[in-house]
């Protein structure tokens, strides 16, 4: 399997935008969505946002729901996150992840994201 490298976090003012990329090395990864989670301090890891690789279907937190976009450029096997109108409430380690069934994995070593009021 491959690797999941996660850049683009930052310290923003809340209202900003930011947009991180996950590059997946070592494709094919056989997998067939790709999804950002995240984790705040003192929280449980939280799904945030996926998209198959074909870009066919997106999901999203309601949290983040007309916010966040997600979306893929497959010749540049890189996922992104589109995060516009940020809260401090986004604060968090954002991750990306693949999904092989029913499961995540490939997890990357996470960006941090830093919304100040």
């Amino acid at each position: 399997q491959g690797q999941l490298v996660e850049s683009g976090g930052g310290l923003v003012q809340a209202g900003a935008s930011l947009i991180l990329s996950c590059v997946a090395s070592g494709r094919p990864f056989k997998s067939h969505a790709m999804g950002w989670f995240r984790r705040a301090p003192g929280k449980e890891r939280e799904f945030v946002a996926s998209i198959l690789w074909n870009g066919a279907r997106t999901a999203y937190a309601d949290s983040v729901q007309g916010r966040f976009t997600i979306n893929v450029d497959n010749a540049k096997n890189t996922v992104y996150l589109q995060m516009n109108n940020l809260k401090p409430d986004d604060t968090a380690v954002y991750y990306c992840a693949a999904k092989y069934g029913p499961n995540w994995g490939n997890w990357g070593q996470g960006t941090q994201v830093t919304v100040s009021s």
